[in-house]
């Protein structure tokens, strides 16, 4: 018999080290949980187990966890799951213990023994964990000890893992403030030099004492007419940043032919880059897709301007393909392309990579402005590159709106 003692003494000292170390090593609180119920089972009987945490504001508590093991499994609703006793031990913040007043052997579950532990921080509260025998036995003066340990683990694992959020809220807060802080930085510089050439060649041409000839008059108003429309540019990207961050952009969408919306950017792209070899490649008979031509339109001239920035002299393809759920639309420069791990910040707000950072004008807006769009037409846009590889731009556009527009007339 002493033996046999010894050997469940040293039964739950094993499982208690496991569940510490479990406590302290699982990835996440339900997986630690998980493990720990199935451990704590074989040392201390219980059918179910509930925690309760404590909601914000110190007002009522919710099930964070709960486990039927034992007896009353199946019976769902109809068994007992601690929440009256959860509230006491709210109120009163000290261990519980509530038994029968009678027994029956007939139906077991409408008898339960019930202990609940607080879960404590120095003398901050965090919830209740309840245990629930239905039908006995009572518990132990040891099995309550037993199941204070493994409350004030599960207080050590809730606590870990609050900590770990904040964690995860503070770097994103830190993030953002970097990134805003960069985005105000580059934004100054970015409207500092348009500012500086429209001011330096507008004071120019005022000055009394100096002719110019024509031909200087007329570079000086370029480059002014440049500047002036670069700067107009980084304004109309802060006024669509806030507005999609807002919600507040307004999309007219109506029924437009994606072929002809590109052919004519093509057309004027040209003009205006007629060192840009452009190819446009459209498999015909292309259906009306639904959107806002507008909008639309300011994507396609991104994802151009974008090319003309950071891959001069490379061709554009532009391919347009449709199936049976919408229009895809492919943007693919043979330019020097970004490393792959920039790839997922590159439809971040106020991201740029170092290359463009150093070598190029914007605000990193663009693309996150271009995904907004794509995205309120219910469509996808993602990217593909490698160093030397070029960029690819896919874009999907799917059907979904098109119905109800066509009630409004042909295109």
């Amino acid at each position: 018999m002493k033996n046999l003692g010894v050997k469940l003494a040293t039964l739950e000292i094993n499982h208690l080290f496991q569940i510490c170390e479990i406590i302290t090593k699982s990835p996440d609180w339900k997986t630690a949980l998980d493990k720990t119920m199935q451990l704590l089972r074989a040392i201390f009987i219980f059918d179910n187990m509930v925690l309760y945490k404590q909601n914000p504001g110190g007002e009522g508590l919710d099930v964070m966890y709960a486990r039927a093991i034992g007896r009353g499994r199946s019976g769902e609703a109809e068994i007992s799951w601690g929440e009256e006793l959860a509230n006491n031990v709210s109120r009163q913040r000290k261990t519980i213990v509530e038994e029968p007043g009678s027994f029956s052997e007939e139906n077991r579950v409408k008898y339960p023994y019930l202990l609940g532990i607080p879960l404590l921080v120095s003398s901050h509260y965090l919830g209740a964990l309840i245990f629930i025998r239905f039908g006995g036995p009572p518990f132990t003066p040891a099995q309550i000890q037993l199941a204070e340990f493994v409350a004030r683990q599960v207080t050590l694992l809730i606590e870990r893992s609050r900590l770990e959020s904040d964690e995860e809220a503070l770097q994103a807060q830190y993030k953002q403030v970097q990134l805003q802080q960069e985005f105000i930085s580059t934004i100054t510089h970015e409207l500092r030099s348009p500012l500086g050439f429209i001011k330096g060649y507008t004071t120019t041409l005022l000055r009394s004492d100096t002719t110019w000839d024509e031909d200087s008059r007329f570079e000086f108003l370029q480059i002014i007419d440049r500047e002036t429309d670069h700067m107009q540019e980084l304004i109309t990207n802060l006024l669509d940043s806030a507005r999609l961050q807002a919600g507040l952009m307004e999309m007219n969408f109506q029924l437009l032919r994606i072929d002809v919306l590109l052919s004519d950017l093509v057309a004027r792209t040209r003009l205006h880059n007629p060192r840009m070899p452009i190819n446009l490649q459209i498999n015909k008979p292309l259906k009306p897709i639904g959107g806002d031509p507008l909008r639309l339109t300011q994507v396609f001239e991104n994802l151009i301007s974008n090319c003309v920035k950071y891959a001069p002299g490379y061709e554009l393809l532009i391919k347009i393909e449709q199936d049976k759920a919408g229009t895809m639309i492919i943007f693919k420069d043979f330019g020097p392309g970004i490393a792959p791990e920039h790839l997922p910040l590159l439809f971040e707000r106020f991201f740029r990579g170092p290359d463009q950072v150093m070598n190029s004008k914007g605000s990193g807006l663009g693309l996150f402005i271009c995904k907004q769009i794509i995205q309120a037409h219910h469509g996808k846009i993602v990217a593909e590159s490698d160093i030397g590889e070029g960029m690819v731009f896919h874009i999907f556009l799917p059907y979904d709106r098109i119905e109800n527009l066509r009630k409004e007339g042909p295109v």
